[in-house]
């Protein structure tokens, strides 16, 4: 097929672009930056500097690739900010989220445009789910809206996502919290110095997938022309207050500091405080048993431990 990924320079898209062109498919992949353009040479694709938020940009650049698929893999987080974590939703969130929103609204209107018959997006997969019940959570839970004013900045244009997407008729992937090559070296760093504290009690539940399993899930999707909402992430999500000290001495780092939750949320914005707290797990299941997909790396236990050995 021709595949268009937009973001084909980030983080994932870097790893999913030479994946895709080993399997044959023809690819086309964006960067903001034509000093970039070079690496996806490289990878075997070719390149176009796009702006995921001009509608202009993305309308050409679809038209002149005229794939059969678009995947959409465009963010921008950075949550390190002055050499320390930072989820405060307008420093952290501000960016990805017009690209959620506006993004995709002009990725989609390219697709109509241009005949575009599949699109594969990227969402997240630390909201679904309300609080109520077991932190291991399948995909038709909704989205949690009740954790407060700035998780909300945050949850609405993930909803936005989904809501275009499946009404398109493509696939959203709610990944887990990334890591792998170049995924979590800032917060590694910052976990060495002890600069990454524990906040609270830490009993928030996180879902995490190695990119490596991410891209092959995102490879599956696009192959199968994957529909509907699907959780990629790896089989144990696990409370803060045990896989952060984990990923510490896999470091070879001391154990994090604890903090307490007015602390932190001084430090690091109310985000932070509910992403180490009260957030909910995600569930596997349907992605294993519609894609057929098994991931590398079911536990972040092993997952951890090889990547920093």
């Amino acid at each position: 097929m021709r595949v268009f990924v937009a973001g084909g320079t980030g983080v994932l898209g870097r790893l999913l672009v030479p994946q895709l062109v080993a399997r044959g498919h023809q690819v086309t992949a964006t960067t903001t930056s034509p000093a970039k353009l070079g690496l996806v040479a490289e990878m075997g694709a070719d390149g176009v500097v796009m702006d995921g938020l001009d509608a202009v940009s993305v309308g050409e650049a679809v038209a002149k690739a005229r794939p059969d698929v678009i995947v959409h893999q465009m963010t921008a987080l950075n949550f390190v900010h002055a050499g320390k974590p930072d989820f405060k939703s307008d420093r952290y969130f501000a960016n990805t989220n017009r690209l959620r929103i506006e993004g995709t609204d002009h990725l989609l209107a390219a697709a109509e445009a241009t005949g575009v018959s599949h699109f594969v997006a990227q969402s997240n997969a630390a909201w679904n789910g309300t609080r109520d019940g077991g932190w291991d959570k399948p995909e038709q839970d909704p989205i949690e809206l009740h954790a407060g004013p700035v998780a909300h900045m945050v949850i609405k244009p993930i909803r936005h996502v989904e809501d275009v997407v499946l009404k398109a008729g493509g696939a959203a992937l709610r990944y887990g919290w990334f890591y792998g090559p170049g995924a979590t070296d800032d917060q590694i760093e910052l976990i060495r110095k002890r600069k990454f504290p524990l906040v609270g009690s830490g009993t928030g539940y996180w879902s995490w997938v190695h990119l490596d399993d991410a891209v092959s899930a995102t490879v599956l999707a696009v192959e199968q022309k994957a529909r509907g909402v699907f959780n990629i992430v790896d089989d144990e999500p696990a409370p803060v207050s045990e896989w952060l000290p984990y990923l510490a001495t896999c470091a070879g780092a001391k154990p994090p500091r604890r903090v307490p939750g007015w602390l932190g949320r001084l430090a690091a914005g109310e985000l932070a405080v509910l992403m180490m707290n009260e957030v909910c797990g995600s569930s596997n299941a349907k992605a294993k048993r519609e894609l057929d997909w098994e991931p590398r790396y079911p536990s972040w236990r092993q997952g951890f431990k090889e990547a920093l050995a």
